[in-house]
């Protein structure tokens, strides 16, 4: 009767000291990916593999460049009641705008003050958005598309006030705001929305989550996603499965080019690739070789530019100066 009882104190504390190991270490990956973080710099963005250093030139010019223009803060409600903000860029257009979506921990200058440029060029006005828990941006949680995906909807009814009934939208994303576009692609958006740019966008945040416990922790996702995801819909309004890209593009009918980089270990380039399979309206899909996350602009600049080029030839033909 001791030597059991031995055993089941033995057993008790193992028990105990597994449960706190699992919600010690669910907290842990709560606050480190769902809590909001300080903006992310090339020198310290969490996908540590992509070698910025070889596009600094191209950065700082293009940089320089958007330095020089005129850009307005601009500022919409949520539906949950936070102030978010937007950098507007005007064109000499008010027929064509793009609005564009960051990726995790960044904030829309930063990824698109490069690109910015080449709007420009194509006579669209920009929204550069700063997301949830972002830059500007007013937020403690981050969303993961699962909540900023209602935040497009905003982006989007703004800019039909600020130009217009007749303005034709682009939506653009990268990473994190590539699954945004995405997902908010699967709801009722205006007919305005006339096509889709998300480059190296996750499937959903489950899946990503998913693939860096195994890649940089080279832990299994259960239980400890289980156990964040609780974590996270007790805090931030939302679970992992809320939403997935695969059904979002498989309901929609506004034309998406995908681009994925195919040496991406921070967002596989499987991600895309299912994502396109998926999708039931026209689509393209560019692969860029030798591009690491969110590099493809910077790796192959012409292929990622003639393929937007391409979308806008055929779904804002008539409105393009």
């Amino acid at each position: 009767m001791q030597l059991f009882m031995w055993i089941l104190l033995v057993v008790l504390i193992v028990i105990v000291g597994l449960a706190c190991t699992i919600y010690f270490s669910a907290r842990y990956f709560f606050r480190l990916t769902i809590l909001r973080k300080p903006t992310a710099t090339l020198e310290n963005n969490i996908n540590a593999n992509t070698n910025w250093e070889q596009h600094l030139d191209f950065i700082n010019e293009r940089k320089e460049w958007l330095l020089q223009q005129k850009t307005e803060d601009v500022f919409v409600k949520s539906d949950d009641g936070l102030k978010l903000h937007a950098t507007l860029l005007r064109s000499n257009s008010k027929k064509n705008c793009v609005i564009c979506f960051h990726g995790y921990t960044s904030k829309g200058l930063n990824d698109y003050g490069s690109i910015s440029k080449f709007y420009i060029e194509q006579g669209f006005n920009i929204l550069i958005v700063d997301e949830r828990a972002h830059g500007d941006s007013e937020g403690t949680y981050i969303g993961f598309g699962v909540l900023d995906r209602y935040d497009v909807v905003k982006w989007i009814e703004y800019a039909i006030k600020l130009f217009g009934n007749d303005v034709n939208i682009m939506l653009h994303g990268d990473s994190m705001g590539a699954t945004t576009v995405l997902l908010a692609s699967g709801l009722n958006l205006p007919k305005n929305v006339k096509a889709i740019v998300a480059d190296c966008g996750f499937t959903s945040a489950y899946d990503v989550f998913s693939h860096i416990l195994k890649r940089d922790y080279h832990i299994p996702k259960f239980p400890i996603m289980n156990v964040t995801e609780v974590m996270t819909r007790k805090k931030a309004g939302y679970g992992y499965n809320d939403a997935s890209t695969l059904d979002a593009v498989a309901s929609t009918d506004i034309p998406i080019l995908f681009v994925h980089g195919d040496k991406d270990d921070f967002v596989p380039t499987w991600m895309s690739q299912k994502n396109y399979e998926a999708c039931k309206s026209e689509k393209e899909l560019l692969i860029v070789k030798g591009a690491d996350h969110a590099e493809s602009y910077y790796t192959d600049t012409p292929a990622f530019e003639n393929a937007v080029k391409k979308m806008i030839e055929k779904y804002f033909k008539e409105d393009k100066k």
